[in-house]
């Protein structure tokens, strides 16, 4: 093994010099004489000694070839192969998208908190209903806020429900064909067509188990009537950014698990059917500074949270049916 290390015959001395620099010269000297002791035995030649460097120099050449095909492998795989494997398992098992939000990535990759957000908080600023301009100080805050009746003036409060949404995407062609992002949480329940072709004894819970999902509405038409129904939060900044996209959640008991919404702008909530419980966490990084709570919402309630920065949950009373509609704003 040392016979490979040591330099053949005719090694340019800036070579000597680079090994020398690497290895150390108390260490280069000891091949050279361990070199040239091979030599005087006559057992190997100066032609063996060169040979010897070359295959070594080549294995070692191989060997580095071989590790970049297998990393370009592996990036191949990961580019390329993974999502067409799961395209293919999203196909045979009829489900629209096998990871639809990739939540283990993003908690990944989220940024750790500085958990200024949550010191000190321990329940949501209750706001009874007022103004634009009363609400303003409060408008960008990172506190989670109930604005109690805040919604209660909304037609949305007493006509909207399943049958309706469910006859409005029947009267629109294809409505229910359109890609729109769709969370069927822990339902069996895997797009918009599932939804809306439940037996009425499954959709109202007097048979079956309970089931719960929500979904962002993209379709400007049906979008365009959905808002006849409820306009603007009248005590958001009139600045506020609005999104072309609203998201309806409905279904009964388990709603969300705890998690992080991905979103760019700061979310409002209005519980339009039924009761909600809201439990909220801070980022686990926070839990030796700031602490968990839990709050409640009826309808009419809005709740404004930014869910890019506390984990959130929901649940709804035992076989009572909740109906909410959300957006941004920012």
């Amino acid at each position: 093994m040392f016979l490979f290390m040591s330099r053949p015959v005719g090694t340019p001395s800036n070579s000597i010099r680079a090994v020398r620099d690497r290895l150390g010269d108390d260490f280069v000297d000891k091949l050279d004489e361990l070199h040239l002791n091979a030599l005087r035995t006559g057992l190997v030649s100066t032609g063996d000694l060169q040979e010897a460097y070359r295959k070594a120099r080549d294995i070692n050449s191989n060997q580095n070839r071989l590790n970049l095909l297998w990393l370009l492998g592996i990036i191949f795989f990961i580019m390329i192969a993974t999502p067409v494997f799961y395209e293919t398992i999203s196909f045979l098992l009829g489900v629209r998208c096998f990871l639809p939000n990739n939540h283990l990535v993003w908690e990944a990759t989220r940024p750790i908190s500085d958990c200024e957000f949550c010191k000190g908080v321990s329940a949501p600023l209750i706001l009874h209903n007022l103004t634009r301009e009363e609400f303003a100080r409060f408008a960008y805050s990172s506190r989670p806020i109930i604005v109690k009746k805040g919604v209660a003036h909304w037609p949305a409060q007493r006509y909207l429900n399943y049958s309706f949404i469910k006859q409005l995407y029947d009267s629109v062609p294809d409505s229910m064909e359109t890609v729109c992002q769709f969370q069927h949480f822990n339902s069996n329940l895997k797009s918009l067509r599932d939804v809306f072709s439940m037996p009425p004894s499954r959709a109202n819970l007097s048979e079956g188990v309970p089931w719960f999902v929500g979904w962002s509405v993209c379709q400007s038409q049906i979008l365009a009537e959905l808002r006849k129904l409820y306009p603007r939060p009248h005590f958001l900044p009139v600045d506020a950014e609005m999104p072309n996209t609203d998201f309806i959640l409905m279904g009964y008991e388990q709603g969300a698990v705890m998690h992080l919404d991905y979103i760019p702008r700061l979310m409002w909530q209005a519980q339009l059917q039924g009761n909600k419980s809201w439990i909220l966490s801070p980022a686990p990084e926070c839990d030796h500074q700031c602490q968990s709570f839990f709050f409640y919402v009826e309808p009419g309630d809005a709740v404004l949270v930014d869910t890019r920065i506390w984990y959130h949950a929901n649940t709804m009373p035992r076989g009572q049916f909740s109906l909410s509609v959300q957006s941004e704003y920012g």
